[in-house]
C-alpha cells in the first residue's frame, strides 16, 4: 500500500477519535456514570442503555440528511470539522460530571457521542475517494489498526491521570481527539467539482425521497443494510457494556479496566491489519462472515465466563473481531454505493446502523434490570450475531 499525504491524514483521524470510543463509551465514563454518578445497581445500566441509544437516535435523523448536503456541496471535511469539535467540546466538559448530576451526565455524553458517530459519516466517506479496490481494505484495515494504536496510547494517559482524578481523564480524551485531528484537517483533501448555487437542504430530501423510492434498484445493498443493521447492534452493545459487565459481575476497578482493555487494543489492531489482507484475498463478505463468528464464540464464553482472568481471554478473542467486522463492513458499502453518492449512502448506512444502535443497548439493559443479572442480557447479543450473519449469506459481493 502506498501512503501518500492523503491516506495518511486519513487515516490519523481514526488515531485521534478512538481515545473517545475507548476511553469515554467502553472503559472509563461508562463504569464512572453507572457506579459514581447514577449511584450503581440494574437501574443505572438501564440508563446507559438510554442514553447510547438517544444519541443514536439523533444521528439517524440528522446523518442522511447531512450526508446528501455534503455530497451536493462538496463539504464533507467541512461537517467533519464541526461533529469532531462538538464532541471534543462536551467531551471535555464531563469533567463537571459529579455524583448526581444525571441529567448533565446524559445530556452531555448524547452530545459528544453524537458528534463522534455523525462525524464518522463524513470520515467513512472518503475512503472510496483516497482509494481503488485494489487497496480499499488494506487501508479500511490500517485505518482500524492505527486507531487501536490511538486507542492504545489514550488508554496509558488515562491509566496515570486515575492515580490523581478520574475526572481529568475527561478533558484528557478531549485534548486528545480535538488536537491530534488538527493533522487530519491539514493534510486531508476533498476533490472539488463545481456545483451552482442551490438549496442544499432541500435537493438533499429531494435526492434521499428519491433514493428511498428507488431502493429496490439496489438489493444487494439494501440486503447488505438490513444485514448490517441487526449485526451491527450486537456490536454497539459489547462496546457500550464491556466494562460495564467486567466491573459488575467480576469486580474490575477503574486501574484494572484499563489493563484489560490494553490487551484488547493489542488484538483488536492485529485482527483489524490481518483481515485488511484477508479481505482483499476473500472479499468483504467472507471476511465479516468470519468475524461473526468469532463474535458468536465470544458471546457464548462471556455467557459461562466464571472469573476475572477467564474474561481477560474473552476479551482478547473480541479483540480480533471487533476492528475487522466494523472495517470490512465499510469496505462492504463502498463496494456496493453508487460513486456518485458516496456520502448520501454512508448516511444511509449511519443512519440503519445507528437505527439499530437503539434498541441492543435498551434491550440489554432492561434484561439485566429486570432479571438483576447481566448475563442474561448477553443471550440478546448472541441473536443479533446470529441472524445478521444468515441475511449476510444472500448479498452478493461484486467482483466475488
Amino acid at each position: 500500500m502506498k501512503m501518500n499525504k492523503n491516506i495518511f491524514g486519513w487515516i490519523f483521524y481514526d488515531f485521534a477519535n478512538s481515545s473517545f470510543t475507548t476511553i469515554i463509551v467502553t472503559v472509563i465514563y461508562s463504569v464512572y456514570f453507572k457506579d459514581v454518578v447514577v449511584g450503581g445497581g440494574e437501574f443505572a445500566t438501564a440508563l446507559w442503555g438510554w442514553a447510547v441509544s438517544i444519541s443514536m437516535i439523533l444521528v439517524a435523523i440528522s446523518s442522511p440528511i447531512l450526508g446528501a448536503v455534503a455530497d451536493y456541496s462538496r463539504s464533507k471535511k467541512k461537517f467533519l470539522f464541526i461533529n469532531c469539535y462538538l464532541c471534543v467540546i462536551f467531551t471535555s466538559l464531563l469533567y463537571f460530571v459529579r455524583k448526581g448530576d444525571v441529567a448533565m451526565g446524559v445530556i452531555f455524553f448524547v452530545i459528544a457521542n453524537y458528534g463522534f458517530s455523525c462525524g464518522n459519516v463524513f470520515y467513512n466517506a472518503f475512503l472510496p475517494e483516497i482509494s481503488t479496490q485494489s487497496n480499499i481494505g488494506k487501508i479500511s484495515g490500517f485505518g482500524w489498526g492505527v486507531g487501536y494504536l490511538g486507542g492504545l496510547v489514550s488508554l496509558f494517559l488515562a491509566l496515570a491521570l486515575l492515580k490523581i482524578d478520574v475526572k481529568l481523564v475527561f478533558p484528557m480524551v478531549g485534548a486528545f481527539f480535538g488536537l491530534l485531528s488538527i493533522v487530519t484537517f491539514v493534510l486531508l483533501k476533498e476533490v472539488k467539482i463545481p456545483s451552482k448555487r442551490t438549496n442544499y437542504v432541500k435537493t438533499a430530501v429531494r435526492r434521499l425521497s428519491h433514493t428511498f423510492a428507488n431502493i429496490r434498484n439496489y438489493k444487494n445493498l439494501l440486503k447488505f443494510l438490513i444485514s448490517y443493521l441487526i449485526y451491527n447492534d450486537g456490536i454497539i452493545v459489547v462496546i457500550s457494556f464491556a466494562s460495564i459487565f467486567g466491573a459488575t459481575q467480576f469486580g474490575l476497578t477503574s486501574s484494572q479496566l484499563i489493563f484489560y482493555f490494553i490487551l484488547v487494543q493489542l488484538t483488536s489492531m492485529l485482527g483489524a491489519w490481518v483481515f485488511g489482507y484477508v479481505l482483499d484475498v476473500l472479499g468483504a463478505k467472507n471476511t465479516i462472515l468470519i468475524t461473526l463468528l468469532i463474535w458468536t464464540a465470544v458471546v457464548l464464553w462471556a455467557f459461562f465466563c466464571r472469573s476475572a482472568s477467564e474474561y481477560y481471554w474473552v476479551g482478547l478473542l473480541a479483540g480480533i473481531a471487533i476492528g475487522s467486522s466494523q472495517s470490512s463492513s465499510r469496505v462492504m458499502l463502498a463496494r456496493l454505493t453508487p460513486k456518485k453518492r458516496v456520502s448520501e449512502f454512508f448516511g444511509f448506512y449511519s443512519f440503519t446502523g445507528k437505527l439499530t444502535s437503539i434498541f441492543g443497548p435498551v434491550v440489554y439493559g432492561q434484561i439485566a434490570y429486570l432479571t438483576g443479572s447481566q448475563r442474561y442480557s448477553i443471550l440478546s447479543v448472541l441473536c443479533f450475531f446470529v441472524v445478521g450473519g444468515l441475511l449476510l449469506l444472500a448479498v452478493k459481493e461484486p467482483g466475488f
